[in-house]
């Protein structure tokens, strides 16, 4: 494999992600850049407000049970009205003023005020199951909060990943560019000696040129994953990081796979948020038949007006029982229920759709970590393979056995193969992390 293939082969496994010229350092461990990431993740932020929302939904439906209170008042000026009091009845003077008093009566203004209360006995058990419904998607609106957490969590770990990837992605074409520049000193004094081609000289300053190149994609890279973990953590875009290698060390057992799938069914938070809001569909129903049943409500008043030189009313306290019912609801309650049933199915669909694809999800998760194992065992076999090649062809250059070419490319194979396996403990690692989330688990994990 030569250089310009190897570096393409490194630059290729790494994500894009944002820039640094930074002015400042800071070493970040793995757990550190998790909790910045907490603290500032605007995905989170909008799950808070969410579950703000779902709290205020559930106070409104509360406040249902509390009394209805409204109060009125107004002031009238009136033009001159014509005021017929009836008071005596048997009068048969019409026209005489004597006979009604209302005709000397002058009324040009009317103020009143009125105060009701209202507090519901039985509706129906309308508001008990829009209470009940409210609490199960307030509790979903949590849950959907966790898993969004696991979700940042896991883009964390990754982001995190990358730029340990794309940092040591740099140290090693700046390596290999270091041997090119060695080769071309030696091959511009051995073409000064007249010992090699002017042809073999060129060839090597091309693949120097290439590795500069190669330099400058990999810089380039490692900037914009820097940034973007920089604007990820809350961190200032200038910030230069530089993540913790021990980080990526700890291996965990995998287990058995039917483990991870009950462990994904009884954590995962999706499952269970899908859970609440079937409860809350069963309450919605129960709701919807409340319609069938009348309302039943106590109700207390005060009405107080003064019409000058007419009418003056205090103190007229009023008390009772109100039932209300609509006959209407026999017909247009069916629909509400038939409605909710509806929403109810669509939920049960989603909850077996869901279950499929945990079952799906974890085992890709558990398939993706097992590879991840094997490939460290295969790329710690290939570096005790390169570290003996380039022993032995270090030998042979020694003994003009080989060229410089055939030591650079052995040191280079060397490199790459410990690379590859460092890259291949930090995808383990991402890998496990990403098992625990299809799991359910990994909220907890980070604690």
């Amino acid at each position: 494999m030569t250089i310009k293939k190897i570096v393409t082969f490194t630059l290729a496994v790494l994500v894009t992600g944002g820039p640094v010229l930074a002015q400042n350092t800071r070493s970040i461990t793995l757990d550190e850049a998790i909790q910045l990431g907490l603290q500032n993740s605007k995905q989170l932020k909008l799950s808070d407000a969410k579950v703000k929302e779902a709290t205020l939904s559930l106070h409104d439906a509360q406040g249902r049970m509390l009394p209805e209170v409204s109060v009125s008042g107004s002031y009238m000026r009136l033009a001159q009205p014509t005021i017929d009091l009836k008071l005596n009845s048997n009068s048969q003077s019409s026209g005489n003023e004597q006979s009604n008093p209302a005709a000397n009566i002058k009324v040009n203004q009317v103020a009143y005020g009125i105060a009701n209360a209202s507090l519901p006995v039985f509706s129906g058990l309308r508001v008990h199951y829009g209470i009940q419904s409210a609490k199960y998607l307030e509790k979903a609106a949590k849950l959907d909060a966790d898993k969004d957490r696991e979700e940042v969590i896991l883009n964390i770990i990754n982001a995190y990943s990358n730029l340990y990837k794309s940092r040591a992605a740099v140290d090693l074409v700046k390596e290999n560019l270091h041997q090119s520049q060695q080769r071309v000193k030696d091959f511009t004094n051995l073409e000064k000696n007249g010992i090699i081609a002017r042809n073999d000289l060129l060839k090597v300053e091309l693949q120097e040129s290439n590795t500069e190149l190669s330099l400058l994609d990999a810089e380039s890279n490692m900037k914009v994953t820097n940034i973007n973990v920089d604007l990820l953590l809350g961190l200032p875009e200038e910030t230069l990081l530089i993540p913790d290698t021990t980080s990526f060390l700890a291996m965990q057992d995998a287990r058995n796979i039917n483990d991870w799938e009950q462990m994904a069914l009884g954590n995962r938070k999706d499952v269970a948020a899908l859970a609440m809001r079937e409860k809350a569909a069963d309450a919605n129903i129960k709701a919807a038949r409340g319609e069938y049943y009348p309302s039943l409500a106590l109700t207390g008043g005060y009405i107080a007006a003064d019409i000058p030189n007419l009418l003056t009313i205090t103190n007229a306290l009023n008390g009772g029982i109100g039932l209300k019912y609509s006959p209407s609801s026999l017909w247009k309650a069916g629909t509400k229920v038939s409605e909710a049933k509806t929403q109810k199915a669509m939920i049960m669909i989603n909850r077996d759709m869901l279950d499929d694809q945990v079952r799906i999800q974890i085992n890709k998760a558990y398939e993706d970590y097992l590879l991840s194992n094997q490939k460290i065992n295969v790329y710690e076999k290939a570096v005790a393979q390169a570290t003996e090649n380039y022993r032995i062809t270090k030998n042979k250059y020694d003994n003009s056995l080989a060229t410089t070419t055939d030591l650079l490319e052995a040191d280079v194979a060397q490199l790459q193969a410990k690379l590859n396996y460092t890259f291949a403990k930090v995808d383990a690692m991402v890998a496990y992390n990403k098992l625990l989330q299809t799991a359910g688990a990994l909220n907890d994990n980070k604690q």
